[in-house]
Formats: C-alpha cells, sequence, structure tokens
C-alpha cells in the first residue's frame, strides 16, 4: 500500500513521469548498459532493445503499476506482476539486480525531469518503486523455492523436426540423466545459447508437447527482421542446432495455464505461432478425458505456413466434443475459411472459458468478440511473446 503523503505526490506528478517515460527509459537503458554491458550481452533481449519494445513495456508497467496504487490502494495488480515474475525467474534475475536497475533508473528520471523531482517527489516515486520491485522479488523466490533447483540445467536434443520451412521442433531430455518435472499446459522454458560473438541470449519458448515426465518439445518459428535485424536466438537454432547438440534451458514457468474442469466448456484460440501454448492444451484434455465442448480456433497466412496443424487435430480428434476451425489469408482449402479469424458462427457454450495466443491485434479482435458473445472477462486469458505491450487490467 503506498503511504498517504507519496499517494498524493504520484497523483500530482503522474501525468509529467508518465508522458516522459519513454524518454526515461531510453536514458535508463543506455546508462545500464554503458556500466554493466554484461547484462546487455548475457541477460536482456538485445532484439528487444534494438526495436525498443523493452522500453515501451517497462514504462508501460510502471505507468500502469503506479496508476492501480492510485485508483485502488487496498489491492496489488496481481495479474500483471505474476506475469512479469515467471519471466523474471525463468531468466534468472536475481534480487540485487533490482538495486542496479533503481540506481540506473533513478539517475535517468533526475536527468529528464530536472529540478522537477524534488526530495518529496523522488522519494514517492522510490516508494512506487521498491513496492513493485519487493513484490515481484517475492513472488520470484517463491517460483524458484518450488522448483528446487538451479536456473540452468542441459538438456540433449534427441530429435528435430521440419514443421514448415521456418518452424522446428526440438525434442530434449536432461543430458544429466536426471528426473524431469512434470509441467503445466501452457507454460514456457526459457533456452539460453552461446552466440558467435560470446553473447548468451535468452528466449522463452512454449512448451508444445503434451505435458509428461520424459522429454520437453519445443517449437521454434525463425525470426526474419524484414528491416530489422533477424531473431539472434531462433535463427542460430534453426541453422546450427541439431540431434545430439546440448542446449540450456530453465525449468517450466508461466501463469498462462490450463485451468479447466472437464465440465468446462473451453474455446482455444491462436494465431501464427501462437499455436504452441495452445498444442500442449489440447494435448492435456485429450489425455485427461475433458467432457465438455471445445473450439479450437486457429489463423495462418496459408497451410503452409501453418506448424503443428497435425497435432491440433489429432488432439482434438480425441475429444467426445471438440471443433476445428481455421482461417487462412491465402490458399485456404476446402472445410477452412478465407481471411482473419471471425468468431462469428462459432458457438459459445454458457460458462466458456477461452485461452489465447497470437498477435496482439488478433487477440484483441477475438476478446472483443467474446465479450460481446457473453464470455466474462474473467475467463479470457492470454499470453503474449516478447515483451508485454497490452495494458495491465485489460485482459
Amino acid at each position: 500500500m503506498l503511504s498517504e503523503q507519496s499517494a498524493t505526490t504520484v497523483r500530482a506528478t503522474l501525468p509529467a513521469v508518465g508522458a516522459a517515460l519513454g524518454t526515461i527509459t531510453e536514458r535508463f537503458y543506455a546508462g545500464l548498459f554503458a556500466a554493466r554491458p554484461e547484462l546487455l550481452r548475457d541477460l536482456f533481449n538485445r532484439g528487444n532493445q534494438a526495436s525498443g519494445t523493452q522500453r515501451q513495456a517497462l514504462a508501460g508497467s510502471i505507468a500502469a503499476f503506479a496508476t492501480h496504487l492510485l485508483d485502488h490502494p487496498e489491492q496489488r495488480p496481481d495479474a500483471m506482476l505474476h506475469r512479469i515474475a515467471h519471466k523474471h525467474a525463468s531468466l534468472g534475475v536475481t534480487p540485487e539486480q533490482y538495486g542496479i536497475v533503481h540506481e540506473y533508473l533513478f539517475a535517468a528520471i533526475a536527468d529528464v525531469l530536472g529540478d522537477a523531482v524534488t526530495p518529496e517527489v523522488a522519494a514517492a516515486w522510490d516508494e512506487v518503486y521498491w513496492l513493485m520491485a519487493n513484490a515481484l522479488i517475492a513472488v520470484e523466490k517463491r517460483l524458484g523455492e518450488e522448483r528446487c533447483g538451479p536456473v540452468w540445467r542441459p538438456w540433449e536434443v534427441v530429435e528435430r523436426v521440419a514443421e514448415t520451412p521456418d518452424v522446428a521442433t526440438f525434442r530434449l531430455r536432461p543430458a544429466d540423466g536426471g528426473p524431469v518435472r512434470e509441467f503445466l499446459a501452457g507454460q514456457y522454458v526459457s533456452v539460453r545459447v552461446a552466440l558467435p560473438d560470446g553473447a548468451r541470449q535468452i528466449r522463452q519458448y512454449s512448451l508444445s508437447g503434451a505435458p509428461g515426465p520424459a522429454l520437453r518439445q519445443i517449437s521454434v518459428k525463425r525470426v526474419r527482421g524484414g528491416g530489422t535485424p533477424d531473431g539472434e536466438v531462433s535463427n542460430h537454432l534453426h541453422a546450427r542446432v541439431r540431434v545430439g547438440d546440448v542446449l540450456q534451458l530453465s525449468e517450466p514457468y508461466g501463469d498462462l495455464v490450463l485451468d479447466a474442469g472437464p465440465d468446462t466448456p473451453l474455446l482455444l484460440a491462436s494465431a501464427g505461432i501462437g499455436i504452441t501454448p495452445i498444442t500442449a492444451m489440447l494435448a492435456h484434455l485429450a489425455d485427461s478425458g475433458h467432457r465438455a465442448p471445445v473450439s479450437v480456433v486457429h489463423g495462418d497466412r496459408s497451410p503452409a505456413t501453418h506448424a503443428l496443424r497435425a497435432d491440433l487435430e489429432t488432439y482434438a480428434a480425441k475429444l467426445p466434443d471438440s471443433a476445428v476451425h481455421l482461417w487462412y489469408e491465402q490458399d485456404a482449402p476446402s472445410g477452412a475459411r478465407s481471411g482473419l479469424v471471425d468468431l462469428t458462427g462459432v458457438p459459445l457454450a454458457p460458462g466458456t472459458r477461452a485461452y489465447l495466443c497470437g498477435p496482439l491485434p488478433f487477440m484483441r479482435a477475438v476478446r472483443s468478440r467474446l465479450i460481446a458473445g457473453g464470455v466474462a472477462p474473467a475467463d479470457i486469458h492470454y499470453e503474449v511473446f516478447g515483451p508485454d505491450l497490452w495494458p495491465a487490467g485489460q485482459v
């Protein structure tokens, strides 16, 4: 809870701070990486830094957290905090690094806002920062304790499957021969690779196979920049990693997990590579004997780019009451629809719970249609690949 004095100051200064957050976060990262280049090399996503999306996400999370403290002083925005904490825990972020971030973030605030940052203003925003930071540290500590092991573990690639020209599936087993913790359908792992320039970059990939004790499966889309740099890790995995190679993986993390009883109607909607966690959810439903209706919705550019389609249809066919609805922007075959996903005509049973994964415009459109169709906003869950630029609390 924000103190009364700080709440008054934050409320008065939030418009000015919020308007300057883009410049503040840009200065923050420049100062941080100049002083601590190893953080950019081995922890932060260099692609997201180059594109500016990480700066947008940081600015948005700070503004959203401060706004929530003012509008709902008795509550914390736990959904936003848990999503961030899962990401941080999978990366191996430490409590000490929050102190480093604080130092360079507040130096950037003072640099950008100048004399407007009085001791009273600095103290109020310091309170906001540590309320958010300490909440994240506590959740990240608990998540690490639940997994009872090191952040990184070596996994051997035992199979590689070309799903499409730009998507490859890697199946892995622990190189140390030890036991494998089961995961929850919808979770992801972090993958750390050593790049030719010596950097150890980390990316998160959804687990795309059935939850089980033996193997992990990830399906990786090669990121082509199209005017911006190509994805470093995805292209490395596609070009260099073969059967017999060893990757460093984290334990499973992520709070977009399938949470539905056997009699809960479901809608699973994906677009593009967003199909990966949805496939794992379907696999789990098929294995657990889900009884209620399941509507599977997927949109892609064409059948040739649709990864994991056979898995999707195989798992759906094992359910007693399921329907698969497909849309393709090009070359739609018989039984599929042309264009972008449009839920008009897709039945929504009372009490439907929905899980979405794909580009933000896709998820916004699907969410709007679901709400118009009577699905409660609290029953619509989503996953964003990369920095979350969707305002906290909107979903």
